[in-house]
Order: C-alpha cells, then structure tokens, then sequence
C-alpha cells in the first residue's frame, strides 16, 4: 500500500509539522508499505501531490491540516486518512467552541474569554478571573503566541502577539495544578503523563527541547483515575473522535479541568502519545501501524 506522509504545510507550526513527517517515514514499516513524502508549501498544490496513494498520513499542525479542510479534500478524493473526520477536526482546533461543548455537558474548564479585537476588551471580566491569565491564539497549537500574563501590561503585549497567530483569541484563568495529558487510541485510554515544565507554563520550548519539561507515566489515585478516563472517554464520544487524539487536563484539589483536545498529537521523538504508548507496549513502529489499521476500518 502507498501511503504519503505529509508535511510541512502553511501553518505556523510548520517545523513541528516536518519533524513529526521525518520521524514518521523513518519508523513506518517499510516491509508493509511503500512510503513517500508529501512537503506542502502551498494549499493549491496539494491536490496533485495526492491523487496517487491509497492512504494519507496526516502529519500536519494548525490551519490546513488540523482544522478539517486537508480531511475534508481527501474525503472528498476518496483517499483514506488518518485520524479524526472534517468535524472533530474542525471543532477542536476551535478552542471557544470546544470549551462551550464542555461547560454544556458538564465538564469543567478553565473560565475564559474570547477576543477579536485588542481596543474591545471587557476588563471587568478580566478582573473577575484575576491574574495571571493565559493569552493564546483561539486556533493554534504546540503553545505557539501563547504567554502567562501577571498584569494589565502584560496581558496587552500578550494579546497582540497571540494576534499575531489569530484573528480570534482565548483569555484563560490560568489554574496552578498537575498538568496531564492523556493519549487516547481507537476509544482506549493510554497510560496517563505527568507534564513539569521548567518554564512557568507549558510553552513551545517546553514542549520540543530535550530538556524542556519533564514527563514521567504516573498511575493516578484509583478515584481519580477512574474520573480521568469517563472524562476521556465522554470527550470521545461528544466530539465524534476517532483512531487517535491527545486530552490535556490540569488536576487541582482532585478537580479536573480540560483544557483542549488535539486531534493530531505530535509525533516527534519528544512527543507525548509515542512515549505513553511505549509505556503500554506498543513502540513507536507498532503505534503507527496501528493508526493507519483502525483509520482504514473507521
């Protein structure tokens, strides 16, 4: 079977997106199939690049790649994918309207606001969540334009530069607890990782420097843990996810919070779903194999 990798893109996480593509065809099964690289520099050329493989690994970040439009050209093409379908893409690389689904099926979550404009800020909402505030782009990913704000002043320079990224931005209650992240494969919830950053949040350096943040499988209290997976478990279901996806939570006073589901979780040699994957008994070969199976049988 020929399946293309592909990468790249038009994003701002464009480098993370060639990363993972890299590490991908390096560790897909050569025996099994006949792997080739698909580079996007462009939405229009991406078509043509398609039309001749029988399976596409997505290996995209941000815009035109986890937002739901490359699922929806290949869906239309008849190419099989991997991953999530156009509307779990879509509605989880919008973290307004996946925090609204959320609140209204009762699972908590940071408090927040959402700007469109930097002259058009409630700043008595503001003051009611309290500092500090996380201030990040609305549609984006791997914590890039993302800052923690302690002031008004550094609450502006942080929206201007999460503006930067996006024509929407999210204020958050910044919740000081465990930051979690909890990979999910075919509706299976995988062990759970503890996220320390050395940084004050988990930012871009955090995520993909070798020594950005530690990240260490734990086994959660057996109450808690059993909470973590409905939630898990819940979101899978409300979102319609499928094959693959990456929950990330933060735990304070055996509260849980979720912050955000990704649909399409790094694969690079740093990322979080290959390494709690290992921890369950699949290495990074195996896992791979694995999503391209259950995406074919969606």
């Amino acid at each position: 079977m020929k399946i293309g990798v592909i990468m790249g893109g038009t994003s701002a996480e464009r480098e993370v997106s060639l990363n993972t593509g890299k590490q991908i065809i390096e560790n897909l099964d050569k025996v099994k199939y006949e792997v080739v690289p698909i580079p996007i520099n462009s939405e229009y050329e991406f078509i043509d690049s398609v039309k001749s493989l029988e399976f596409a690994f997505i290996a995209l970040h941000g815009k035109f790649g986890e937002d739901g439009r490359i699922q929806a050209i290949l869906e239309s093409l008849g190419i099989p994918f991997s991953g999530c379908g156009v509307l779990a893409s879509a509605i989880c690389m919008d973290k307004n309207i996946s925090k609204k689904l959320f609140v209204s099926e009762g699972i908590k979550t940071p408090k927040w606001i959402i700007v469109k404009d930097e002259n058009k800020i409630d700043y008595s909402i503001i003051e009611n969540m309290g500092y500090p505030l996380i201030v990040k782009p609305n549609s984006g990913g791997s914590s890039i334009g993302t800052i923690l704000a302690h002031s008004i002043d550094e609450l502006k320079v942080g929206v201007c530069e999460a503006l930067k990224y996006d024509d929407e931005i999210i204020i958050e209650e910044y919740i000081k607890g465990e930051e979690i992240t909890c990979p999910i494969l075919n509706g299976e919830v995988l062990p759970v990782i503890s996220i320390s950053p050395k940084s004050e949040i988990f930012n871009y350096s955090s995520k993909y420097d070798n020594d950005g943040a530690e990240e260490k499988i734990i086994k959660l209290p057996e109450t808690l843990s059993k909470k973590v997976e409905e939630i898990c478990l819940k979101c899978w279901d409300i979102f319609k996810l499928k094959v693959y996806a990456r929950i990330d939570m933060i735990i304070k006073d055996d509260e849980i919070y979720v912050l955000e589901i990704n649909t399409l979780p790094g694969m690079t040699k740093n990322s979080l779903f290959p390494k709690s994957a290992n921890a369950y008994g699949l290495n990074f070969s195996q896992l791979l194999d694995k999503i391209v199976q259950y995406s074919l049988n969606k």
